[in-house]
């Protein structure tokens, strides 16, 4: 159904939202999915970090040490 939908669709559908919606009201609402997109990428790129440290920390070799004298 909407595999043909063409580029004087597209038109047609940004002409109709700008209509209902007006100039002001779609710049404010473009510049908060921009920083939605910049939070989202941020929280992925801290995340990706974290796991990273996580993998490091557990791959140290925490056994311990067994002193020659009580042996």
């Amino acid at each position: 159904m909407l595999n043909n939908i063409g580029l004087p669709g597209l038109l047609l559908i940004a002409v109709v939202v700008l209509v209902l919606f007006g100039r002001g009201k779609i710049s404010s609402l473009m510049g908060e999915v921009g920083k939605g997109i910049t939070a989202f990428k941020r929280g992925v790129k801290d995340s990706s970090a974290e796991i990273e440290n996580a993998d490091e920390t557990a791959a140290r070799d925490v056994t311990p040490e067994v002193e020659k004298d009580k042996v």
